[in-house]
C-alpha cells in the first residue's frame, strides 16, 4: 500500500435540481456562499474571496463557540464542471488540505461530488464529512428547484 493510499480522504455527493452553471457560480459568489456555507451550529458566515486561479479566500463561520476561520487558494476554476482549492481549517489542524468540487450532469439537474483530500486524521474526516454534507443540503435548499431540468 502506498503512502498516498493512507492519506485520509472523504467524498460526499448530492443531486440537485439546478444547472451546473448555477451551482458552480454559487461557489464563487460571496453573497451566495454566506447564505449556505453554514454547517452545523454556524449562525452566520463572513466571506472574502478573489475568484481566480491563485486567488485566496477567507470564510469565517460564526458559531456559538466563536468564529471559526477557513482559508484557501483556488487551484483550478473550470466553469461549470470543476473547482479545486486548498482548505485550511482548525478542524483539520490548520494544515492545507485539498478540496475538489465536481458538477456532473444528472437526471433532473446536477450531481455535486465533493472530494476532500490530505486531511490529517480520522477525526478531521468525520468533522468535515458532517460539515460538507450539511453544506450540500443547504445549497440544495438555496438553489434546488421542484422541477426537472430540461
Amino acid at each position: 500500500m502506498s503512502a498516498v493510499a493512507n492519506v485520509p480522504t472523504l467524498t460526499v455527493r448530492r443531486s440537485i435540481a439546478a444547472t451546473a452553471e448555477e451551482l458552480f457560480d454559487a461557489w464563487l459568489d460571496p453573497a451566495s456562499l454566506a447564505v449556505w456555507m453554514r454547517p452545523g451550529p454556524t449562525t452566520s458566515t463572513t466571506i472574502k474571496l478573489d475568484a481566480r486561479v491563485g486567488g485566496a479566500f477567507e470564510i469565517v463561520m460564526h458559531t456559538p463557540g466563536g468564529p471559526v476561520p477557513h482559508t484557501g487558494t483556488y487551484q483550478e476554476i473550470s466553469r461549470p464542471r470543476r473547482l479545486v482549492f486548498t482548505w485550511n481549517s482548525p478542524h483539520a489542524l490548520n494544515i492545507n488540505s485539498l478540496v475538489t468540487v465536481e458538477f456532473r450532469p444528472s437526471r433532473g439537474g446536477t450531481e455535486i461530488v465533493l472530494t476532500h483530500e490530505r486531511l490529517p486524521d480520522a477525526e478531521a474526516v468525520a468533522k468535515h464529512t458532517s460539515g460538507w454534507s450539511d453544506i450540500l443540503v443547504l445549497i440544495e435548499q438555496a438553489y434546488g428547484k421542484q422541477r426537472s431540468i430540461a
